[in-house]
């Protein structure tokens, strides 16, 4: 790979020297997933790090008892599975395509020389890191001020964006581990909004009918 602006376009590349990232992007490759390919397992040894360039990424945790809670989704443009690079463990979750995927794959090798030669843009890190830490904290926050019905409401509009019509790009129980509760609960919310008036549903596709009190009922 030679092409050096979707490296840019992410906090941990953003400030390289053009002369430093074309030898990252040198040593980084193209993969394509098909939706349910697993990229990594939780607690695997890891040696690069990856950008997501279409498609959606889940990055879940399982219990002992095999419920899963989706921690994060990765659209075009994010980049994930940068924690072993800097404390040498293994992958503190599991990451599994939602819909078919690309992503670049970016050795770690490359990227540790580049931090021994020219510590300062470990700078770069710490911004990651902030934005990481603050995701968090939103995170931790809605799970302690939102019930499930608020929770589903923010999750719903997170999928949608910009368009109040779209097509749910995960299963129901995907969305119950990006929730945070049971598949029924979920359902039970998503069936008050549609009967509130304030969303259409038909199988996958949703229409949303009153974004401002979906948003309202999502604070």
């Amino acid at each position: 790979m030679s092409d050096t602006s979707t490296l840019r376009a992410t906090l941990l590349f953003a400030d390289v020297s053009e002369e430093n990232l074309s030898a990252i992007a040198a040593a980084a490759t193209e993969r394509s997933l098909r939706r349910g390919d697993v990229l990594f397992t939780e607690g695997a040894p890891s040696d690069q790090l990856y950008i997501v360039t279409s498609g959606r990424i889940a990055i879940a945790n399982k219990s002992v008892d095999g419920r899963e809670s989706v921690v994060a989704l990765m659209e075009s443009g994010d980049l994930f599975g940068e924690m072993p690079l800097f404390d040498g463990l293994g992958r503190s979750a599991e990451a599994r395509a939602l819909e078919p995927s690309t992503v670049i794959a970016i050795p770690y090798a490359p990227v540790r020389a580049l931090y021994e030669v020219a510590p300062a843009e470990l700078w770069s890190v710490v911004k990651l890191l902030a934005t990481r830490l603050r995701s968090m904290d939103e995170t931790l926050a809605d799970s302690v001020f939102l019930d499930v019905t608020g929770r589903t409401a923010k999750r719903l509009l997170e999928l949608a964006g910009d368009n109040d019509e779209f097509t749910l790009p995960i299963t129901q129980e995907e969305l119950a581990g990006m929730v945070g509760a049971s598949r029924e609960r979920v359902n039970k919310a998503i069936a008050s909004f549609v009967k509130l008036g304030w969303l259409d549903q038909s199988d996958r596709r949703y229409v949303i009918t009153n974004r401002e009190q979906l948003s309202i009922r999502s604070r």
